[in-house]
């Protein structure tokens, strides 16, 4: 159940609706905008059905909330959540500009991860990505340097100024991811892993929550409910793509999601183009549908030499190819809406059309 305020409540007459409502033994959640604020009710909403709310100062009106997901559903936020990254200045995911977050699939040295660092951020990403604990298909393949990796992030994050975002895999690794990460990622295979989405729940750090391999979106919001029900409300969604009969791509990249989610949930979210086609050529299209679909921002996969590529090697740009990509994004977001991050907006150039840019960034 929602409760909206008249405009102009004071803090006494909230503070009073709040206590009403945790006596009769729901919890509370406020949810301020530029012009109403939202309390959020959880828990067992036939005690208020004789709590005569619409009698207290304050109340204007009492919604009940329907969804099973309460904390994740749009009318439970007076305005879209915008999460603040870091300490870089213009570090938001879900405001008016856009979000891309790029880096390897893998960290695989400190020169390579300072290196790519410097050109993602050059043409204008604002996070980094990099995998320290990497699940893989095969228990043979590259699974990642671990806490090496971590340490190696840091110093990337301390040089450029880049929040850092990485999975954690384990309920026993998320202490030690949370104290090197600003975002903790949890990935496709984990979306439901109830045990590891509570246990990030309980720790201050953004949550980027992918979705699972054939997770309808239902799941995937229930996913980010177990998360902000243990008090972390800063999740970001990520569609990456689905399983499905088609073979030609990697998985199938849900673009109706999208705007799904953003009628649904206040969340932001982003797109991961890169697993979602499998191959570097697909990125930059994949990337425009996403943006001009009303997606928050991207998380692309960039690598100084794709081909000696410990993981994802076939869908990893070059940081050429990504900065190519940054700027043929401009009228995508511009269409959309959006703003690009700084340092992706050479001053002076000209748009160029969609089929240009396809062929610039394949190349």
């Amino acid at each position: 159940m929602i409760i909206v305020t008249t405009p102009g409540i004071s803090d006494a007459e909230l503070d009073h609706i709040r206590e009403r409502v945790e006596t009769l033994g729901l919890r509370t959640h406020v949810s301020r905008g530029e012009r109403r604020t939202i309390v959020g009710c959880i828990g067992d909403e036939r005690r208020l059905e004789d709590a005569a709310l619409l009698s207290m100062p304050g109340v204007e009106s009492v919604t009940p909330v329907l969804k099973p997901y309460k904390l994740a559903s749009r009318e439970f936020a007076a305005e879209p959540t915008v999460l603040r990254i870091g300490d870089r200045a213009g570090a938001t995911i879900g405001g008016r500009q856009l979000a891309v977050i790029a880096g390897p699939c893998s960290v695989e040295g400190r020169e390579m991860l300072h290196r790519t660092a410097r050109e993602v951020r050059a043409a204008g990403a604002t996070l980094l990505r990099g995998g320290a604990f990497k699940p893989r298909s095969s228990p043979y393949a590259f699974q990642g340097l671990g806490a090496e990796a971590l340490d190696i992030l840091g110093e990337v994050r301390a040089a450029t100024g880049l929040p850092v975002v990485t999975e954690v895999m384990d309920t026993r690794q998320v202490e030690l991811v949370a104290a090197h990460a600003d975002v903790l990622q949890i990935g496709a295979r984990n979306m439901q892993n109830f045990s590891l989405l509570a246990e990030v729940g309980r720790v201050q750090r953004p949550v980027l929550l992918k979705r699972g391999l054939s997770a309808t979106i239902k799941e995937l919001l229930m996913a980010a409910e177990y998360v902000m029900a243990e008090g972390n409300r800063d999740v970001v969604l990520c569609e990456r793509g689905i399983r499905t009969y088609e073979t030609a791509t990697r998985n199938t990249l849900d673009v109706a999601a999208i705007p799904v989610l953003k009628a649904e949930t206040h969340l932001p979210v982003i797109v991961d183009p890169s697993h979602a086609g499998g191959r570097a050529s697909l990125v930059a299209p994949l990337a425009f549908a996403a943006v001009a679909a009303g997606a928050d921002g991207l998380i692309v996969e960039v690598h100084p030499c794709p081909e000696e590529a410990l993981s994802d090697g076939d869908q990893s740009l070059t940081p050429d190819a990504f900065a190519a990509l940054m700027r043929q994004l401009r009228p995508f977001a511009e269409a959309a809406g959006r703003t690009m991050p700084e340092g992706a907006l050479p001053r002076g150039e000209p748009h160029e059309s969609a089929h240009a840019a396809g062929r610039e960034v394949a190349a």
